[in-house]
C-alpha cells in the first residue's frame, strides 16, 4: 500500500504573506433604516458592543466599526460606510468582518451573496451573529442563499405594507407634494400647502402670457431675462420647466395622485405611470393659485397649437410667437405653413417668407414662391386701412 503523507493547508494569515501567529483583522458593520430615535439607540448600542467584544479578544486586532444610519438595507448604492468596508476588505486591510444579522448587511439576496463570494475569494470572512454563520465554513454559502431568500421576501412584504398605506391615504384624498422645488407653495406647521405671495405671482404670469400668445421658449426667456428664479432657485429657465408648470393641476388647486410609481422594491426606480397603477384625483385639495377657467383655456390652447397644421414628417410643426406673421401664414397652393428666413447678409439682409413644404421638398412639391416680409407688412397695412375706412363708413 502507498505511504500517503498529508501536508496540511496553511494558515489563512500565512496565505495572506503575514506571520501564522498575527492577530486576525477584525472590522464590524452596524446599520439602521431610519432615523428615529429608538433606532438610532440601538446604532450606538451596536457600535458600543462591536468595539468592545473585538478589544476584548487577544486573538484579534480592532480595525473599524463601519457604519451607515438612517440607510435602507434593499441596494448598497448609497451605503457609504458599507462600500468603505468592502474596499478595504479588497485591499487586504481586514481579515473577518463582524455584522448583527444578514437583514442588517443586505435584503438583496443577489448583493448578499455577491459580496460574499467577493470576500470569500479574498479570504475575509463575514460572520452573522444571529444566524451564526461564518462564511468560509463549507455550510456558509448554503445557509446564505437560504437565509437570504428569506430576507429578500421580508423586505418585499414591508415594501408592499408602503404601499399599501400609500393607497389608503391616497383614497382619503390625503395629498401627499414635494414642496421644495413647488414655485408657488411652501409648507405651514401642519404640513399643508400654502401659496409664496411672489411666487404665485411669477406662476400667474406664466399662464397669462402664454393666453396672451408667447411661446413657452419665450416665456422662459423672458422670465430669465428677468431675473426670476425657478422653483429649484435657479436663474435658468427652460421651455420645458414653463410647460410643466402650465400643465400641472395643482395650480389651480386640485391634485393628481400617484403620476409615477416604482417598478420593483428592489431597483427603487420610478417611472410614469401610464395605467399600471391607480390613480386618485383629488379637487380643491388646497388654495389654487389660478382658477379653474383659466387653467382650462391653457390646456385648450396647448391642444390648438398641437393640431396646428405645418409640415414635417409627422404632418405638424412647432409653435412659436417670435414674429408678427408665425402661425398666420398658409400655402394657398399645400396648405403648408410658412416659415421666416434671411436672405443675404450685412445692408443687404432682408427677410422673406417662405413655404415649408417647398423648403424642404422643392419646387417639385410646391410651386409657391417666396414672399417678402416688407410687402407682407405693407399688405397688412392696406388691410387694416380698409377695415378702419369700412367701419367709419357705418
Amino acid at each position: 500500500m502507498a505511504n500517503v503523507t498529508v501536508i496540511p493547508a496553511k494558515p489563512m494569515q500565512q496565505l495572506k504573506g503575514l506571520e501564522a501567529t498575527a492577530k486576525l483583522r477584525v472590522c464590524a458593520y452596524a446599520r439602521v433604516s431610519t432615523d428615529n430615535e429608538e433606532q438610532l439607540s440601538s446604532y450606538q448600542a451596536q457600535v458600543e458592543h462591536y468595539t468592545s467584544n473585538i478589544k476584548n479578544n487577544p486573538a484579534w486586532e480592532f480595525v473599524e466599526v463601519y457604519s451607515d444610519e438612517g440607510i435602507s438595507g434593499t441596494n448598497t448604492k448609497k451605503r457609504e460606510g458599507f462600500n468603505r468596508m468592502i474596499e478595504d476588505c479588497m485591499a487586504g486591510k481586514i481579515d473577518m468582518v463582524i455584522t448583527k444579522s444578514i437583514s442588517r448587511f443586505a435584503r438583496n439576496t443577489l448583493d448578499t451573496l455577491k459580496y460574499v463570494r467577493q470576500l470569500k475569494e479574498k479570504g475575509v470572512a463575514i460572520y452573522f451573529e444571529k444566524e451564526n454563520i461564518n462564511t468560509l465554513d463549507s455550510k456558509g454559502e448554503f445557509l446564505i442563499t437560504l437565509l437570504g431568500s428569506l430576507a429578500q421576501e421580508e423586505s418585499s412584504n414591508l415594501s408592499q405594507i408602503t404601499k399599501m398605506g400609500i393607497s389608503y391615504r391616497f383614497q382619503e384624498g390625503k395629498v401627499l407634494v414635494n414642496h421644495n422645488k413647488f414655485l408657488g407653495y411652501t409648507k405651514d406647521e401642519q404640513g399643508q400647502l400654502v401659496i409664496v405671495p411672489e411666487e404665485a405671482e411669477v406662476v400667474r404670469r406664466i399662464y397669462r402670457e402664454l393666453l396672451d400668445g408667447k411661446s413657452p421658449y419665450k416665456i422662459a426667456s423672458n422670465l430669465q431675462r428677468d431675473g426670476i428664479l425657478t422653483g429649484a432657485g435657479g436663474s435658468r429657465w427652460y421651455d420645458s420647466t414653463v410647460i410643466k408648470i402650465l400643465k400641472n393641476e395643482k395650480y389651480q388647486g386640485d391634485a393628481l395622485l400617484q403620476k409615477t410609481y416604482t417598478v420593483d422594491f428592489l431597483s427603487k426606480k420610478r417611472v410614469k405611470n401610464t395605467g399600471h397603477a391607480a390613480q386618485y384625483y383629488v379637487e380643491d385639495s388646497h388654495p389654487a393659485i389660478v382658477i379653474k377657467e383659466e387653467f382650462a383655456a391653457v390646456q385648450l390652447e396647448f391642444e390648438r397649437r398641437t393640431n396646428m397644421r405645418g409640415y414635417s414628417k409627422s404632418g405638424r410643426s412647432s409653435f412659436t410667437s417670435e414674429y408678427p406673421f408665425s402661425r398666420k401664414l398658409f400655402c394657398q397652393n399645400c396648405g403648408s405653413k410658412f416659415r421666416r428666413q434671411a436672405w443675404g447678409s450685412g445692408k443687404n439682409r432682408k427677410y422673406v417668407w417662405r413655404c415649408i413644404n417647398r423648403e424642404i421638398n422643392g419646387v417639385e412639391s410646391c410651386g409657391m414662391k417666396s414672399i417678402r416680409e416688407k410687402d407682407l407688412e405693407k399688405a397688412f397695412l392696406r388691410a387694416m386701412n380698409k377695415l378702419i375706412a369700412n367701419k367709419e363708413a357705418f
